[in-house]
């Protein structure tokens, strides 16, 4: 018991992140998804389009910091407008929406004047491209038949992928991935990625999806690389805006989009995968 207590103290120190709280905290994240996709799948687009809306939220309030206007409650109002177009619509709801809300959230700026004009425009639309319009993919994933099984086999490609990084990166690493955005991030940590989510998406693949295990291995190491980008574009994100977290919502995590960072850009790269496979495989 003194030794785990002395590993979960290093683990503390050297990641600046209690790991007991953050391990509760995703656990509890990890059943509020079971239950929707199990009990009804629209519940998971629900919880998708809150918490993209508690992300814009925090996003917004980090963009004050820089005095970039944008607003929450048009942004809001669109997430709501994505969410419920791509669950009904698929993909095609998914851009129409989008094509939708972008001209009108523009339009809406114009109210404040030309002063400022293109850095608001700019930060709004990157903002609905981020969240609401990545996050889309989500909702994607979750709408087939076998929605469960592909959401559940997205969370463990991209929980392998966070969880072993981290830890591999905790307590091996020592030569900096990307000392400029994320100096924590280390080489031997994102080799713990690589290692651990082939295998998750090996056996995800095999046992969740019953296709070939070679295909799950692939899609592994892929998502390493959109997770881990995602994971640093968010980082560059708060170092640009010279913030820690964006938030404090989620204890041993910091706020929302430090959660979703890294599943935002792995979405669409999982979804095609799964039509690529359903398709020609």
């Amino acid at each position: 018991m003194e030794d785990l207590h002395k590993l979960n103290g290093r683990i503390n120190e050297k990641a600046g992140r209690k790991l007991l709280p953050s391990i509760v905290v995703s656990v509890s994240l990890l059943l509020i998804i079971w239950f929707a996709l199990a009990f009804h799948r629209e519940l998971f687009a629900v919880v998708i389009g809150i918490a993209v809306i508690l992300g814009i939220r925090e996003i917004v309030r980090a963009f004050d910091l820089t005095e970039t206007k944008i607003s929450f409650p048009a942004l809001a109002v669109a997430t709501v407008v994505l969410t419920y177009a791509t669950w009904k619509g698929s993909l095609a709801g998914l851009a129409i929406a989008t094509a939708f809300c972008l001209p009108n959230l523009l339009i809406l700026l114009l109210r404040k004047g030309p002063v400022g004009f293109v850095k608001n425009a700019t930060a709004t639309t990157l903002v609905l491209i981020y969240l609401p319009f990545l996050a889309g993919f989500l909702i994607l994933l979750a709408r087939p038949y076998d929605g469960l099984h592909r959401v559940m086999t997205f969370v463990v490609l991209i929980s392998c992928n966070d969880t072993f990084g981290y830890l591999v990166g905790v307590l091996f690493g020592k030569h900096a991935l990307v000392p400029t955005i994320s100096p924590k991030k280390t080489w031997e940590g994102l080799a713990g990625s690589i290692v651990f989510t082939v295998i998750g998406g090996s056996l995800s693949f095999h046992y969740l999806m019953h296709e070939h295990w070679w295909i799950g291995a692939l899609v592994g190491f892929m998502v390493v690389f959109t997770a881990t980008s995602g994971d640093l574009i968010e980082s560059a994100l708060k170092r640009d805006l010279a913030i820690k977290d964006m938030g404090s919502i989620l204890p041993g995590h910091g706020g929302i989009l430090d959660r979703l960072d890294s599943a935002l850009l792995s979405a669409p790269a999982v979804w095609l995968a799964f039509e690529v496979v359903k398709r020609y495989l």
